[in-house]
Parts: structure tokens; sequence; C-alpha cells
């Protein structure tokens, strides 16, 4: 028999440590810890929250960001390794789900990133390793390609969890495959904002997660940063005119949205904070009964989805195939990843 757990879930509206790793860590376990404390049982942090998503790419020319990107890549988070394994033994200590969004480095390349989300379980495991299909914009200066191997959604005593990063969201082919994989909460990560031309950033947002909640049937987790002022000085570097365009950005929503795309949580914009909500899978059963996209209404026989979830590498070794496969296992115990001849993907 089918069972539909109820519980509380947060959405982390909060900025980290700007470019410094080992203190946003120190703070990620904090807030895990806080959250724990007022009851939730999944914790989803923002896009790139270690050790801080990039906007200064956007604000200054490529030319002249040379020192941030040798800061972010001198702070990237390595998977697994000790700043992981810090994050999985808080969500082991406090029994609770984390999802958090990191800068990835591999030993295979000192320049090489990319813009990864892990979701962890409340046991210490790693359940999923998702790593950006393809940067959106000025990111492309930072961050790799991704590949498919992480678009999955695990199943978990919290039901089917599933997480696209910021644009993803707008790929309906991305959003499809999680749908049709049963997916009944949906984590969405994003920036503290967005600096360019088009609609607003924070309507985009949460258009989205309503369109998505709406079509999937799913409870959305919506978890984006927080531009402190530490933030904007650190990222100004003492040039006011940047300062200036940073006091103007407009500050994206971080909240929870229930299947009916209602929200069931506060909407956190202006302050740092926790948006708390809570879930009830039951939810998301009746509305499949008037429209479900992979079900009753589906026509598979005309509409045909092939994703490719094989992973890449930089170089394939014939007598080093035995790469360990890293999902599934407890971070806190596992042995930090060296091979350096070893392919930078970590799931065979």
């Amino acid at each position: 028999m089918r069972s539909y757990p109820a519980y509380k879930a947060a959405a982390m509206h909060v900025s980290p440590i700007y470019l410094d790793t080992a203190k946003t860590v120190d703070k990620a376990c904090s807030l895990i810890a806080e959250a724990a404390r007022n009851g939730a049982r999944l914790v989803a942090f923002p896009e790139a929250y270690i050790p801080a998503f990039p906007l200064w790419a956007t604000l200054r020319a490529p030319g002249a960001s040379n020192d941030f990107f040798r800061r972010l890549a001198a702070n990237a988070v390595e998977v697994p390794g000790p700043e992981v394994q810090r994050i999985a033994q808080a969500a082991r200590d406090n029994d609770v789900f984390v999802s958090i969004g990191i800068t990835e480095g591999t030993s295979a390349s000192v320049g090489c990133l990319w813009n990864t989300n892990l979701l962890i379980g409340q046991d210490g495991r790693l359940l999923n390793h998702h790593r950006k299909i393809a940067p959106t914009y000025y990111e492309k200066l930072i961050w790799a390609n991704g590949d498919g191997v992480g678009l999955n959604v695990v199943d978990t005593d919290l039901g089917r969890i599933g997480a696209l990063i910021c644009a993803e969201n707008a790929n309906a082919l991305a959003r499809h495959a999680m749908m049709a994989q049963g997916e009944q909460v949906h984590i969405m990560n994003y920036p503290p904002g967005w600096i360019g031309r088009g609609s607003s950033v924070d309507k985009i947002i949460q258009s989205h997660a309503e369109v998505h909640c709406i079509s999937a049937k799913v409870f959305c987790i919506v978890s984006s940063a927080f531009l402190s002022d530490a933030d904007r000085d650190a990222i100004a570097d003492g040039d006011m005119k940047i300062r200036a365009m940073m006091d103007g950005i407009e500050r994206p929503k971080s909240m929870i949205l229930a299947p009916s795309a209602e929200p069931c949580s506060p909407l956190l914009c202006e302050e740092e904070g926790i948006a708390y909500g809570n879930i009830d899978l039951a939810d998301c059963v009746v509305p499949k009964q008037f429209l479900d996209f992979t079900g009753n209404v589906s026509r598979f026989d005309i509409f045909k989805l092939t994703v490719d979830r094989s992973a890449n590498a930089a170089v394939v070794f014939e007598d080093e195939r035995r790469v360990r496969n890293h999902v599934g296992s407890d971070l806190t115990v596992v042995a930090e990843f060296k091979g350096v001849h070893h392919p930078p993907r970590l799931n065979a």
C-alpha cells in the first residue's frame, strides 16, 4: 500500500560567506541544524551556494574578472571531498535531507568548474549528483557543460525528490524528464539576482514554479540566494559604479508552493531567512485524476523523449575502468577521491 508522507521543508533564503568555502560550509551546517530544530526534514539551499554565485561575471569584462575566477576555482568543491563530507555529517547528525548548490571542481583540471546540485540523505549518503546541463548567458565564462547523469528523481522516505538548477526549470524537456519519473517534490535553486535585459527575473522564477506545480502536480521548493551588504562589497571591490548597480538589482523570492501553485510557506525576498512550509504528498494524488501528463492525458505514441544519462569524461583509460560510483555512498566515511588519471565524473 502506498504511503503519502507529510513533513516540514525549508527553503533557505541565505547568503554565503563570499568566496570562502570553509566559512560558508560552517554557515551551511549551522543553518541545517537550525532548520532541523524547527522541525524541517528537507532543507534546500540556493544555486552555487558554496562558495558563492559568480555575479561578478556580468558586472565586469572577462579580462577584468580573472582574479575573481582564480579565487572561485581555488574555493571549488570536489565530490566527494572534505566539504561535502561535512555537509553529509550535518545531514546525518540532524536527521534531515539536504539539497545544496556548489561550484564543483576536479583534479583533472584546475580551471574546469561545474554548477552542481547535490542531494544528500538523512543518513549521510549521496543520493544524486547533478551538474547543470548548460550554463546560462555569462555563466558560460565560468562553468562547463554538465551531462545527463544527474537527471534523476530519487525515491526517499519523503517521497520522490527531483531538482533542476535555475534556467533548467525553463527547459520543458528537462522538466518532463523529472515529471516522467514520478516526481512529487521538485527543488528549484537560483542565484541572488540577475542583471540583464528582459522580464522581471522574480516573475519568471515564480511563473516557472507555478507551471511545474500545476503540470507535474508536485510541491516546488524554490531557494534563491540572498545578496547581503557584505556580498555587494566583496563583488564591488571598491568600484562604486558596480556597487550602485548591485543596489538596484531585483531580488528573487524563496518559497514553497503546493501542487495547486498556492504558497504553503512565507515568501522571502528582502530579508535573509528560512521559508518553512508543510508538505503533504497526499495533495499530489487527486489533481492527477484530472490532468496527468505522464498518465491519463499522455500520448507517448505521438510524443517521445529520449534522455542520455551517460557520463561525460575527459578521458577513459582502459586499465582504469573501475571508477567508483559515489552516488549511494556514505559520504561521512568514504575516502576523498584523489585519482588524477580518472575521468572527472565520479559516476561510472
